[in-house]
Formats: structure tokens, sequence, C-alpha cells
């Protein structure tokens, strides 16, 4: 009996496979946009709403307590009830925060400011408004990010699959560098509004898009086996250009036991723990960057265009780096590759918080920066799709990049804090560049290896 699985990974990838693999990296893309719009809009939200750096850095974080819940929990959903709807759902979600930013004028701010309240926070209705609605785009992009991540391994053939997830995650920064560039153009402070306009659209359009041209992953159907499998299946294959089966491969009654669960247990624990803590570490030193080069470009003296086209130049270098690396890892060890870019890393940020007031030069080192943080970030994904079995696929990567996201909200806020505190900029960069070294140890003691 031939399993469906066996002729995903086996047989050449069809034009549709690719496709697939394309409409990934259009929403990654916009995973790189929504989570980077904000802070496009940083310096006209400051100047309209009068906040100081503290407050922004907590405006910054709200969609990262969104994301980390999102991964968490729509994660593991797209494991239940498949990638197809999760990512669907999660595409209105973001449509819907994306659109409401641009209605925070308080009202929703009034109802929930008492809550911040008892945490200790005064915090303008304003603010708490946006900051609601920011979490709740953050709910979409974590939970899509997962189950996209699920989609290209499942997708791609055994001999593709590490550079395809490479080549989707490489969505995330050319997203934001485009977003920026048009954003940026003629972006005045007055016109935050535009950027999460422009957003919802492109999110909107692309809810079609997946509707009709991504079917539900092979792999999650021979798995699962929900009414109809079969059917489905082969309708899938022969969409693909591939041969199909005559029934569905056998899940034995120890398969059938398996559940989401299983990636905290003996085993996957190890995998798990490494993965999720190499992850914080990381996206610690990249938010950190990636979150306040707009507000500190503007605080130098250049225009909010010109921290916009910083931010984007910085994630021109994000793209590439995600493509040589995804080339490179076809040819070398995936783990050492991801521990020499984070390691790259650290050298980078502490590099850009040495650079002076010279544009060209905060461009170039904004490039450098972009290009070996995202890298490593490539290099994550790729751990996650080769370290976790099919049913815990989605989940297992929910799950690091909920915690690591999650954790990571500390990150824009402890700068902030920082700068706050009389820190000057190369001291917090610093400071802020060691969770990539730490993460490059973590990576070094991760078992590795090629599951099905």
């Amino acid at each position: 009996m031939t399993d469906p699985r066996d002729i995903i990974a086996k047989s050449p990838m069809s034009t549709m496979q690719v496709l697939v693999v394309g409409i990934t990296i259009a929403l990654n893309a916009l995973d790189g946009f929504d989570v980077l719009s904000i802070s496009f809009a940083s310096p006209g939200i400051a100047a309209e709403w009068k906040i100081d750096r503290a407050a922004l850095g907590f405006v910054l974080s709200m969609e990262l307590i969104g994301m980390a819940l999102g991964s968490i929990f729509l994660g593991s959903l797209a494991d239940r009830i498949g990638r197809r709807p999760t990512v669907l759902g999660c595409l209105v979600v973001m449509a819907t925060g994306m659109f409401m930013v641009t209605t925070s004028t308080g009202v929703l701010g009034g109802l929930v400011t008492p809550l911040f309240a008892t945490l200790g926070y005064n915090v303008d209705v304003r603010l708490a408004d946006l900051s609601v609605w920011r979490i709740v785009t953050g709910l979409g992009i974590g939970g899509m990010l997962a189950a996209i991540n699920a989609v290209v391994a499942e997708f791609s053939n055994t001999r593709r699959r590490d550079l395809n997830v490479a080549i989707m995650s490489i969505g995330y920064p050319v997203g934001a560098a485009l977003g920026g560039f048009i954003t940026s153009t003629g972006l005045e402070l007055a016109a935050w509004r535009s950027v999460f306009y422009f957003g919802a659209t492109v999110t909107i359009v692309m809810i079609p898009l997946v509707f009709f041209l991504m079917p539900e992953s092979v792999h999650w159907l021979a798995r699962k086996q929900p009414p109809r499998a079969l059917e489905r299946i082969n309708r899938t294959l022969a969409r693909f250009g591939h041969a199909t089966v005559a029934e569905l491969p056998a899940v034995s009654a120890d398969m059938r036991k398996r559940s989401t669960g299983d990636m905290f247990r003996p085993g996957l624990l190890a995998v798990t723990v490494l993965t999720t803590m190499a992850y914080f570490f990381h996206i610690t030193t990249f938010y950190y960057i990636v979150k306040w080069v707009p507000t500190i470009v503007v605080g130098m003296g250049f225009a909010p265009s010109s921290a916009g086209y910083v931010l984007s130049w910085l994630n021109v270098g994000g793209a590439t780096g995600g493509t040589i690396f995804g080339l490179l890892s076809q040819r070398f060890s995936l783990r050492a590759l991801t521990i020499t870019v984070m390691l790259l890393s650290t050298v980078a940020v502490t590099v850009f918080g040495r650079s002076p007031a010279d544009l060209l030069r905060l461009t170039l080192i904004c490039m450098v920066a972009g290009f070996c943080t995202n890298a490593s970030i490539t290099g994550m994904y790729a751990i996650f799709a080769k370290a976790f079995p099919t049913h815990v696929r989605a989940s297992g990567t929910g799950f690091a990049v909920g915690v690591g996201r999650g954790g990571s909200v500390l990150a824009p806020i402890i700068a902030g804090f920082l700068f706050n505190a009389g820190y000057e900029l190369p001291t917090v960069s610093l400071l802020m560049s060691l969770g990539s070294i730490v993460a490059a140890g973590l990576v070094f003691m991760l078992p590795i290896e090629e599951r099905s």
C-alpha cells in the first residue's frame, strides 16, 4: 500500500506545491508588515498622543502578547481541526485587529483601563484602546505562523523541506521592507492610521487566495483521517500532478493515542524546552532592534520617513539573510549555521548601538543586523519543522513561538525603561544583544534529528 505522505516526500515538487509555498511566503509577509506596522506608526502616535518612551515601549509590546496566546492556543488548534481552517480564521482576526486600530479613540480603552490600574499601570484610555486591538491582531498572527510553518513542511518533499521553510521565513522581512517603503513614502506624523488601513486591506485580499488555492495538508488528513479524508487526499494529489492512492494508510492504536501533549513527555520534552528557550532569547534581541529603530532614528534628528526607510533596509538585509541561509542549509549543518548567525547577531546589534547619527551608516549596519538576526530566525523555523513530528508540528512550533514571543514582550519594555533610566544607546544595545549568545548555546545542546 502506498502512503500518500511518501508520495509527497519522494516526488519532485509540482507547480501547485510551489504555489502553496508562495502563498505561505505572502502570509508570512503579512506577519512582517502587521508586526512592524506599530513601529512604522509609533513616531506619529507618540507625537499625537504625547507619550514618553516608557509608555511607547508598553504599546510596542502589545501585539506580542496576542501573538504568544495565538501561537500556543491557535497553533494547537491547527493540529486538531486542520491547517487550512486555522489559517483562514487567523486572517479574519488579523484584518479585524488592523482596521480597528484606526478607531482607537478611547471608548473601548475606558472599559479596560481599570484592569490596567489593578496591575499598577495608569494607562491613557486611547493607549489602552489601541493596545487591545494590537493584542487581537497578534492573536491572528501567532496562530497563522504556527500553521503555515507546518503547511510548508508538509507540502514540501524531503529534499527541499529545509530550503522551503527558509524561503517561507523570509516573507517576514520582505513584508516589513515593502510595507516600510510604501508607508514611508510621504508618511507624515499625522498620517499614522494609513499604515493600518493598508495592512487591513492586504490581509483581506489574502483570504480568497487561501480559500481557493491552499488545500488541507495531506499529512494532517492521513494522520487524523476525518470524514472523506481519502477523497480529499486524492483530490489534492491529483491537483499536484501525483498518483492517487486506493486507501488510507493504517493508523496504529499507539499512533491514535498520540496527542499534542506528547511535546511535554519524554522523547520530545528536551526538544520543546531547548527550542522554546533558544527562540525566546534570540527574539529578545531581534525585537529590540526592529521595535526601536524608528524611534531611535527620529530621536537622532531624522524625519519619520527616513526612520521608516532605515527599518525597511534592515528588513531587506533580513530577507537576504534568510535566503542565503536557506541555500547554505542544503550543504551545511543546520545547527552550525544557526549558531554562527546568532553569534554574528550579537556583534551586529552591539555595533548598531555605537553608530553615529549618519543616515547612510545607520542604514548599512541595520542591514547587517537584519541579515544576521533574521537568518537566525530562519534557522529556528527549519529546526521546528525538523524536530517535531506531524501530530505536534503546529503545536510544537506554536508553543516555541508563543512562549518565545511572549517572553520577548519584555524586550521593548526593558529597553524603554533602560533609556528612561539614563542609559545611553551603546549600553542598551550591548545588553539587549546578549540574548543571541544565550540562544546559540541552547541550540548547541539541541538534539536535532529528521522526523516524518
